[in-house]
Order: structure tokens, then sequence, then C-alpha cells
């Protein structure tokens, strides 16, 4: 038989990249002889972690429309023509058995060519509220795999596949690291530790809320590990402290989550995920500057479970005090919180997405 060959396209942020890694990975697991080509957008950060991630990237000549009128959004139209072109060269050269999808400005044009090319494809929805893009794929697809219940509302029922999104599998045994999480920020077992995420940038309305808060965890013992972000690593750095560690970027996600009582997050899908399988005490703060609002619409799925507690960016003056201040000193809660948020983790995803893509190939070989 011979070697698998698949495209897989995703990227725009860490959001879209990282699953499509993840699965291109298990693929290479299962098929060590699979042959892989990424396809990106040419001036995104998939540019740079796709190949330190060890496959071959190829980029597209596209962009995201603007909210308001601008010159990128009036050049759309020939970068969209641009892209197909492009798409159809790769497609006729490399001769994929499939095309993945992740999402991001590059997965539109190069899935919707393969389709064209009676190419087979799978898309990959990480989010509780179906980006146009997907949408606009999901009839020509063969498979659709998402995260959340209830996305009939987005796609076609018989395609739909509830797998949920990929995440580290360093992560799913979290508990047993505590200790050495704790001795590595040279935090006390003594006292809670809050986590800080705002994604790789930064979250400029967090970072400033967590500058505001420092006095009050203070008063409260608690040990703060904060990610600023690299766009905000130079403005925080000088509240760093015995108690209060501020880095740019985490590597090591496994040992934060275990040395984390608390959690205040952003609520992109795959931060969503993470948390789910974490199973910790979680306050989402979501970005309002997102197509569809779709971080809230995340979250509010979580807090409809009693899983998290959600508060918008324009609350945080009137309720962030009261609702940490309860949440830091009601174990009963946070136990709670953690339990059900625990509930929701499809820890199979990147297993069960690939399982579809055999099967796909399959059927069309």
């Amino acid at each position: 038989m011979k070697p698998y060959k698949v495209i897989v396209s995703g990227g725009g942020t860490g959001g879209h990249i990282y699953p499509a890694i993840a699965i291109a990975k298990e693929i290479q697991a299962r098929h060590p002889d699979a042959q892989f080509l990424f396809v990106g957008a040419s001036n995104r950060m998939e540019m740079e972690k796709v190949p330190n991630a060890g496959f071959d990237i190829e980029g597209l000549w596209i962009a995201g429309l603007q909210r308001k009128l601008t010159v990128d959004n009036l050049m759309f139209p020939i970068k969209l023509i641009s892209s197909l072109w492009k798409s159809h060269q790769i497609i006729r050269k490399f001769k994929p058995d499939v095309v993945i999808g992740t999402g991001g400005f590059a997965s539109g044009p190069l899935l919707k060519t393969a389709v064209w090319n009676n190419i087979p494809a799978l898309v990959q929805e990480q989010n509780s509220y179906a980006g146009i893009t997907n949408k606009l794929l999901s009839k020509g697809v063969e498979k659709i795999c998402v995260a959340y219940d209830n996305m009939e509302t987005y796609f076609p029922a018989s395609k739909i596949v509830k797998t949920g999104n990929p995440v580290r599998s360093d992560l799913l045994d979290i508990d047993s690291k505590r200790t050495a999480a704790l001795t590595k920020y040279g935090f006390s077992s003594a006292n809670r530790v809050v986590l800080v995420l705002g994604g790789s940038l930064g979250a400029r309305a967090i970072n400033e809320l967590i500058s505001k808060q420092l006095p009050l965890f203070k008063e409260l013992g608690v040990q703060v590990l904060w990610q600023t972000g690299k766009l905000y690593i130079d403005t925080y750095m000088h509240l760093a402290s015995d108690t209060v560690r501020v880095m740019d970027y985490i590597n090591e996600m496994d040992l934060a989550y275990a040395a984390a009582d608390i959690i205040i997050s952003r609520a992109g899908a795959s931060s969503v995920s993470e948390l789910c399988i974490v199973g910790k005490a979680t306050l989402f703060i979501p970005s309002p500057n997102v197509a569809e609002d779709h971080q809230t619409k995340n979250a509010r799925a979580i807090e409809k479970e009693d899983g998290a507690i959600l508060i918008s960016e324009n609350e945080l003056d009137k309720k962030f005090d009261l609702v940490f201040t309860g949440l830091i000193n009601d174990e009963k809660v946070r136990l709670k919180l953690g339990r059900n948020i625990k509930k929701l983790a499809l820890p199979n995803a990147t297993q069960d997405i690939v399982d579809e893509v055999e099967a796909i190939i399959k059927n069309t070989k």
C-alpha cells in the first residue's frame, strides 16, 4: 500500500496551528512513512511554528477581512484568487489522499480547491460557534470534527463527529506533578496559587487587571504565576516578587497547571479544551475582539454546566474583587468547579480525529 499523503491547513493563531500539528503527529505515529505538507498564510506564525515541529509548509497570500474599510480589504479579492490558484497548483503537484483543515485564513481556499478537485477533506472546528470559513466549507467536506454539542445549527448533522479538540498529552496527569511544579516556581505549598493566562501575545485587559489587583492578592496570601505575553513583558516585569512570577511565555504548561489552584484565562477553543482536561477552578475573561464573539460563547458553554465563572471585560471593575475573594476562600466551590469542568473533557480527541481521517482515506482508496 502506498504511503498516505496528507495536506494539513491551519494557522493564524496557536489555536489553529497546534491542533493541526497534533493531528499530523498522531498520523505520523501510526503511519511513519506518511508524507505531509502544511499550507498556511505566508505572513503568519505558522510559517515559523510548523517547520519547528518538523513539517514542510507552503504559504498562501491570504488574509482575513477587517471590520472596517482598509487597503487590505480592497486587496482581498485579488489575494483570494491568488490563493485559490496556488492551492490548485499545490494539490495538483502533491496529490494528497486527504486534506485536513483546522481553521485560519489559508484553510478556506485550500479546502475549497480540494473539494473542487474531488479530494476528500475533513474540517476540525474548535469553537462552540462555527466560523464563516468552516460553515462555507461544510457542504463539500466528508466529516466535521467538533468539540461542542448542538453544532447542527451550523453544519449538516450527518457529517458531525464530536471528538473534542487536540490537547497536549502531558496534561493528562498533572496531579502527580504538583510538588515539582511548586518547586520550579519557588512557591509555598501552604498558600494558594493563581495562574494567569492571556495567550502567547498577551491580553491587555487581563494584564491591567492583575497589576491593579496585586495588593488584593497579597492581602489574601495568594501566589501569582503570571504570563503577560511577549507584547507586555517589559511593562510588567518590574512587578515580579517572591510571590509573583512574571513571564512572557510559559513553556512547561503542564507544570503551570499543576501548580495552580485557580486559573484566570481567556476562552479560546484550545485553552478551554486544555482547562477541561486540567480540571481546576477557572475564571474566564473572554476577549471581546474576536470574530462573532466566539470566546464568550465558548466560556458560556462551560459556565452553563457550572464548570467555570465568566466575567466580561466590562464587568471586571464591578465584579472581580468579590468573585475572586469568594473563590479563593471557598475550597468547596473550587473543587466543584474543577469536577464539573473536567466532566466536559474529551482527552482522546487527537486519536478520534485521526480515526476519522483513516476512515476517509480507506473509503476513498
